[in-house]
Order: C-alpha cells, then structure tokens, then sequence
C-alpha cells in the first residue's frame, strides 16, 4: 500500500462520519452530474471515499463501479451498500490505472474532490481518458490551490509535516483545464459552485472517433 493510501486509510473512519460542509454546493453538484446521466449508463467512479456519492447516483443510471485505493475507504462504503440494500454499485479498491479500470469504456466517469490529490495529473488524465467511451464524459470537482490564497499552501505544507494533511497538487482551474485539454479532452461546461473555496467542476467529453 503506498503511503498516499495509508493517510486515507487511517483516517477513514473520522472521515465517513464528517458531516458535508456546503451541502447546497454539494447538492448543485449533483443536480449539475444528473443532467449527464441516463438510466442505462453504466459510470465509473474514482477515489469514491466511503461511498456516499455513489450511493446515491446508483438510482439514476444502469451500473456503477466505484473505486478508492484505501482499503478501509472501500470497506466502510460497502457496509452501506449492504445495509441500503443497493444492487447495482460494486466497490473496488483500486487506484486510477488500476489494470481492472483499464481500456474498459464507460459511458460516464466521475472524479470528485479528486485530481488535486494525485502525483502525476497527466497520468490520471489519461487513465480517464482510456476509460470513457467516444462520446462520453468525465465529470470532475477539483480544489485549485493556486486560486486560494496563498496562507493555505503553507498551512497545507505545515500540516503534511506533521502527516496530517496528504499529498496536494497545485494548480489553477484553467492549468486543470489545459490538461484536460492536453488529454484530449473537450470542455463541455466549468463552473464553481462555492466560489469563496476554488472548487472547480469541470465536465469534460472524450471525443467521437
């Protein structure tokens, strides 16, 4: 387990019992994903947490593979699985380019509070890009640090000193956009929900062949 994955892992249980902390930006966001969705899609999801999102998405759409490279992340989200009784989510613990994901094309794949976490965007991106079908779209909500004021990139790295605070990649919402673009993507919509915090919601659309 790499060390990113261990963080998440300890803090997993503290984790699923935080409450959300703008649930109007929280249900704009999925309001926002809704409108992307058909009830035969089969979706990916990516670094799904304990699965909540997930789990809630599952009755709009045909499937959903929700993955989270913490072990304890997948556990915690499959325990709700079972007590809500949803039949048509499976949880995987599996990073982005895990070998299972791969070359497997969805109709949506989804990313939330998600890219800003990872060491190599580019990579992901790509990853991403091989799991959507032609036409269909990835869907992301990133934090872009380099928009926030600049106090919380060193509170951030005072906090990751102490290992209280994971890996963070810094970039602005339009350096995320043009690596969206570099991946060849398309730009369907970008927009923030909650301004104040730079949170980026970008749907993006793998181009038909």
């Amino acid at each position: 387990m790499t060390t990113e994955a261990l963080f998440w892992d300890r803090i997993a249980d503290k984790y699923s019992r935080q409450k959300i902390g703008n649930p109007t930006a929280y249900e704009q966001t999925l309001e926002a994903v809704r409108a992307y969705l058909s009830p035969q899609d089969h979706v990916l999801e990516h670094g799904c947490g304990t699965g909540s999102t997930a789990l809630i998405l599952a009755g709009d759409v045909a499937r959903i593979t929700a993955a989270d490279f913490a072990p304890r992340m997948v556990e915690i989200a499959e325990a709700k699985r079972r007590d809500g009784n949803v039949d048509n989510v499976e949880f995987l613990t599996a990073g982005i380019d895990d070998s299972r994901l791969m070359w497997v094309e969805h109709d949506v794949v989804l990313g939330f509070n998600l890219l800003h976490l990872v060491p190599d965007l580019d990579a992901a991106l790509a990853a991403m890009f091989s799991q959507v079908k032609p036409g269909g779209y990835v869907i992301t909500k990133s934090g872009c640090v380099k928009d926030m004021n600049p106090l919380l990139r060193w509170a951030i790295k005072a906090m990751q000193l102490i290992g209280r605070a994971p890996f963070v990649q810094y970039f602005t919402g339009e350096e995320l956009e043009s690596a969206m673009r570099w991946a060849g993507f398309e730009i369907v919509s970008s927009r923030e929900f909650d301004r104040a915090k730079h949170i980026r919601f970008v749907v993006a659309r793998r181009p038909k062949a």
